[in-house]
This record gives structure tokens, C-alpha cells and sequence, in this order.
């Protein structure tokens, strides 16, 4: 079954990654962002201001972590020899700074992932301009040298800013390795619109893909000659009238890739997710490099389009990724665009002691797996601490019902529950969920039913506050929300009151 992994992959790629077990590995390493990622989630109405949350910081800095990193390599029996000496050679280079660390990080990983491929498999490393030169010595003395198949160039077309004294940078690099001479590699094609010979002949073709023998303009005559001894090679026969005699192929797609465009907003497919890479992309790879059922392996996840590619080209995949909220984006973006996908999740908590060690761990990740379990929309006030972990939006007949959801994984009393009432008052939500991973007390449950129900048009004595545990959720225990009322009734109630009625709320249901 496809595997998605919650956690550090080093970590996972020892515990649950066999040698020589996978056919294909694609990545693509944050690095260099000075700054912190953000996702973009856009309301469900998308009438409110586009939010922002913390993802997660590049974790490419020398510490503590990385120097013990740097020891193990250094003194580990298995490392190559080369690996040792270049990384040696970089430290005396660069020091101990954040370049140093990314390499030390990304070097003991990348021997992992050289242990799981397997002898025909293939491995693609996406990086930029800053960091590509450093990273292909690395791959070398993993590699070695003889393995390096390709730098692709993924020139991204589009709009470009205007920079000072230097040509704008409208590239990343795409470092192509294998583990030994023998690979799966299939030659790609552009559209036939490409080819060269595309406008000479196209006039000639009865359906725009060939040209019979009889339609084959002679003035070509050095063509027509080499076509003609080929086609006897091949048929063992002189051409007939009616015989394909040519037939149009797209140019062969080199590594130089600008046809490819980068994602920008307002696309649908983007996501908002900081390194999200185009769909087309990423299948590019997976066609040129793999087969039907094979099994590809993106060990830095993020938003899932590796998956997505090899979901949709019908291979078999395992993801990783350190944040839930990446987790939680992909689970999202594969279940609506396949329905019927089946895949396992490893890592997230299945009980309330794993939950707890979570929230022990990293109370922020705590709180974004809490929201995954009840579909809320994580909220960027959980940054800066206002009482908003995550929203909900309700919207159908043009009726708009708002939420919001607080996750508490510490001690909690009755005064919690009055400032969520604040909180709620405070930004004119129509309910609140709050989410505790200790029980609630009675005072707390007497606060909560204090502040009353409402109705919708459709549903009544909703309440106004929700308390529900971790352990209810883990038992499939539901919270309730102000729901969309029947399809088959609302079909009903549109043909005997409005006619109207009847495709406007079908097609907004359908479009949710």
C-alpha cells in the first residue's frame, strides 16, 4: 500500500525503508529561504483576506544537531571514503555556517536514499542556483562521477523583475544520478507541432499525425530516399500507394526544460504551499524514469505533487514530510482528486498516548494534527496567540455560517471556556469547537451550554459551544456542524417552490 510518513526522514528511511527497495527517488530540499515558510489557505467562501501560517524555518543551521550529524559521517565505517574527504574539504572552506550545515543534513540523507534505490533506479535532486554546485560533489562521491546522467535546466518562463547589475536568475537546476549503469530511461517527446518537419509536410497529411507514400512530396528527394530504404528495412516490401510512409513525432525533449511554466497565483492547481512544483513536472520525471507499478519515493513531501503525479501515472509511492500541516495538505489534495486512493498514514497518533507524546514533543504540530481531525482550516492567529487555532466556513443558498476551533494540550477550567466565549463574541462567529486533550470539567461543560444554540434554516439547537476530547475523536465521536440539508430534498423543495432553486444549490454543492 502507498505509504505517507509523518517525522524526520532520516529517521523513517532507517526504521521503515529497505535496501534496494525503490525504483525512483525525487527531491526537493528547502534551503536559503531566510525566512519562514508560509501556507496559503484561501477561505472556503473566498470572500475573506487570503491568511498565512508558519509551516515550518529552514532547519539548515550548524548546532548541536548538525555537528553530531558531522561526527557520525566522520566516523561511521559504512561512508564513503570520498564523502569524508569532501565534506573535510568543505569545512575547511566554508566553516561552520549554515551552507556547512545544509551539506552535513543533506550528505547523510542522500546515503540513505543511495542504500534504498535500487541498481536500476534513478534519483533526481531539484535545487537552485545557490546551492547546485555544492550538491553535485556531494552526489559525485555518492554517486560517483560515471552515474551522473543530466543537470536538467528548468528555465521558468513568465514575468520577470527587474535586478541590478546581474541577468535575471529564471532557473533551478535538477541534478539527474543513477545508481548504476543499467536504468529504467525512456525517451520523452514534445507535441508534434515541435518538430521540425512539421510545417514542410503537414500539408501533405490526410490526418494531421502522417503522410501515405503517394501524398509524399518527391521534391524532398533525399528524404524520400532514406524514408523509402527504411521502409523496406521494416516491411521487407517496396511502399504501396495507401502505406504510412512518414509519420510526425514531437522533437525529442532535452534537459533543458521551457515548456514547463512555474505555478503563479491564481492557477488552480496552485496550492500555496512555498515549494510547490508544477504537476507536469514531476511527471515528466516519472514517465522518463520508472514503469507502471513501480515505486517512487519523495522524501521532502511537502504539499504531495510527486504523489499526486504518481497516483495519476499509476505508480506506487511513499512520501515524507517533518510538518502535519504538509501531511494534512496532502491528504486533502489526494482524496478530492482521486477518490478511491488507498494509502496508509505512519506517524500520526492513533491513541491518546501517542497523542499525548505529540503535543509533549511540539505543541504546534499537536495542534495541526488536532484540526485534521475535524477538517477545520488551520487559522494564523494560532501564531500570534489570539484564541483561533482554526476556522470553518459554512456556506450554501448564500448563507454564510462561521466557526471557529481552539486546541488545548495542557491543563484546562471553566475560565478557558469564558475567554472562547470572548473569542467568539469578539469576531462574530456563529459557534465555537473547542478542542482539549484533557477531560473538560463540569464547570467547564455548564459554561459551554450557558452560552445557548441557533438555528439554520435547515437545522436547529445547534450549539453555540462544542467541547470534545482527543480521545472522543480518535473513537470517531463527531462534532456537529451547521450542515448542507439534503441533496434529494433540496432537488424536491426546488421543483415545487422554484425552479430556479434546484440548479443553484446542486452547482454550488458540486463546485464544494
Amino acid at each position: 500500500m502507498n505509504k505517507l510518513y509523518y517525522g524526520d526522514n532520516l529517521d523513517i528511511l532507517r526504521k521503515y525503508i529497505s535496501d534496494n527497495s525503490i525504483d525512483l527517488i525525487y527531491l526537493d530540499p528547502p534551503f536559503n529561504s531566510k525566512a519562514d515558510y508560509n501556507i496559503i489557505f484561501k477561505e472556503e467562501n473566498g470572500t475573506r483576506p487570503i491568511s498565512q501560517i508558519k509551516a515550518f524555518s529552514d532547519f539548515w543551521h550548524w548546532d548541536e544537531n548538525a555537528q553530531k550529524t558531522y561526527q557520525e559521517l566522520m566516523n561511521n565505517p559504512r561512508i564513503p571514503e570520498k564523502l569524508k574527504k569532501l565534506l573535510s574539504s568543505f569545512e575547511n572552506f566554508l566553516g561552520h555556517n549554515d551552507v556547512f550545515a545544509y551539506l552535513v543534513m543533506i550528505s547523510i540523507r542522500l546515503v540513505e536514499l543511495h542504500r534504498v534505490l535500487k541498481d536500476t533506479g534513478s534519483l533526481y535532486l531539484h535545487c537552485d542556483h545557490t546551492i547546485s554546485h555544492y550538491i553535485k560533489l556531494v552526489l559525485d562521491a555518492i554517486f560517483s562521477p560515471k552515474n551522473f546522467r543530466n543537470e536538467i535546466i528548468w528555465h521558468k518562463k513568465g514575468g520577470i523583475k527587474a535586478v541590478q547589475k546581474i541577468f535575471p536568475r529564471k532557473y533551478d537546476s535538477i541534478l539527474f544520478y543513477t545508481k548504476t549503469n543499467k536504468y529504467t530511461f525512456y525517451i520523452l517527446r514534445g507535441a508534434i507541432e515541435n518538430n521540425a518537419l512539421y510545417n514542410r509536410w503537414i500539408k501533405y497529411s490526410h490526418d494531421g499525425k502522417t503522410v501515405l507514400y503517394k501524398d509524399f512530396p518527391r521534391t524532398d528527394k533525399v528524404k524520400f530516399a532514406v524514408y523509402t530504404k527504411r521502409f523496406i528495412a521494416q516491411h521487407g516490401r517496396e511502399p504501396r500507394p495507401n502505406d504510412v510512409f512518414y509519420e510526425f513525432e514531437g522533437a525529442i525533449i532535452d534537459s533543458v526544460w521551457d515548456d514547463i511554466p512555474d505555478i503563479y497565483r491564481g492557477q488552480r492547481e496552485r496550492l500555496g504551499y512555498p515549494t510547490q512544483k508544477p504537476l507536469e513536472l514531476l511527471e515528466r520525471i516519472i514517465k522518463a524514469s520508472s514503469n507502471e507499478g513501480d515505486l517512487v519515493l519523495d522524501p521532502f513531501c511537502g504539499c504531495g505533487t510527486t504523489l499526486d503525479a504518481s497516483e495519476k501515472l499509476h505508480r506506487n509511492w511513499i512520501g515524507i514530510d517533518i510538518t502535519h500541516i504538509a501531511i494534512n495538505v496532502i491528504k486533502k489534495r489526494l482524496k478530492e482528486r482521486y477518490p478511491n486512493v488507498q494509502f496508509e498514514v505512519i506517524g500520526e497518533p492513533k491513541d491518546l498516548e501517542s497523542a499525548i507524546s505529540l503535543a509533549q514533543q511540539d505543541r504546534f504540530q499537536f495542534q495541526l494534527w488536532a484540526l485534521s481531525l475535524i477538517g477545520a482550516t488551520p487559522s494564523e492567529k494560532m501564531i500570534s496567540d489570539k484564541g483561533i487555532d482554526g476556522i470553518f466556513y459554512n456556506v450554501w443558498l448564500n448563507k454564510k455560517y462561521y466557526g471557529i476551533v481552539q486546541v488545548k494540550s495542557g491543563h484546562v477550567g471553566a475560565k478557558d471556556i469564558r475567554d472562547f466565549k470572548g473569542t467568539i463574541r469578539r469576531e462574530k462567529a456563529d459557534y465555537g469547537i473547542f478542542i482539549t486533550l484533557q477531560p473538560p470539567t463540569r464547570d467547564m461543560k455548564e459554561e459551554a451550554i450557558s452560552e445557548g444554540y441557533f438555528n439554520t434554516e435547515y437545522e436547529k439547537d445547534i450549539p453555540r459551544i462544542q467541547i470534545i476530547t482527543i480521545e472522543d475523536l480518535l473513537k470517531g465521536i463527531e462534532v456537529k456542524f451547521p450542515a448542507p440539508p439534503n441533496i434529494y430534498n433540496v432537488a424536491q423543495r426546488g421543483k415545487k417552490e422554484d425552479k430556479n432553486t434546484k440548479q443553484i444549490i446542486l452547482s454550488d454543492l458540486d463546485e464544494k
